[in-house]
């Protein structure tokens, strides 16, 4: 881990979306960037600590803890940025019949309108969390899947 990498809180443009408000969208704007700066802080804390290249005994605890809540920050930060980069104000279906994202969701779940009815009944769930479009890497089949919080329930190896 470089213990000077630093991630920079990107700029999304979006206003004026169907479906989602404009304050629903600042509200997740400030959750991002609040992943951004907890992202940044915790790299810094944890090459601190390994900045005599080992982790004495008493710094096990801090070092255990500052990781485990990296991997939340870390995936809050992506996940969003994510979430963001695959918003458009442009009204459509999703697909346009020839793409690829419709010919693998066809083969993984028999149709578009499956998968939607699918994705959104997970995206629907109570819960703080998120629903997510995986790709296995091994054969290229998508599933939708429930993550709690932002680390809990990733799919090993799985492309979102």
């Amino acid at each position: 881990m470089k213990g000077t990498q630093q991630y920079t809180a990107k700029e999304f443009t979006l206003s004026g979306l169907k479906g989602i408000s404009d304050k629903t969208l600042e509200m997740h704007f400030k959750l991002y960037e609040g992943y951004v700066k907890a992202t940044n802080t915790l790299h810094k804390l944890i090459a601190n600590i390994l900045k005599d290249g080992k982790v004495d005994q008493e710094e096990v605890p801090a070092y255990s803890e500052l990781t485990r809540r990296l991997g939340f920050e870390y995936n809050g930060m992506i996940l969003h940025e994510l979430y963001f980069e695959n918003m458009t104000s442009q009204a459509s279906r999703g697909c346009n019949g020839q793409d690829s994202l419709e010919k693998a969701i066809t083969e993984s779940f028999g149709s578009f309108d499956n998968w939607k009815t699918d994705f959104s009944s997970i995206g629907k769930m109570r819960g703080v969390g998120w629903a997510i479009c995986y790709q296995n890497p091994h054969n290229g089949r998508l599933s939708n899947h429930w993550v709690s919080l932002h680390e809990f329930g990733n799919v090993a190896g799985f492309r979102p």
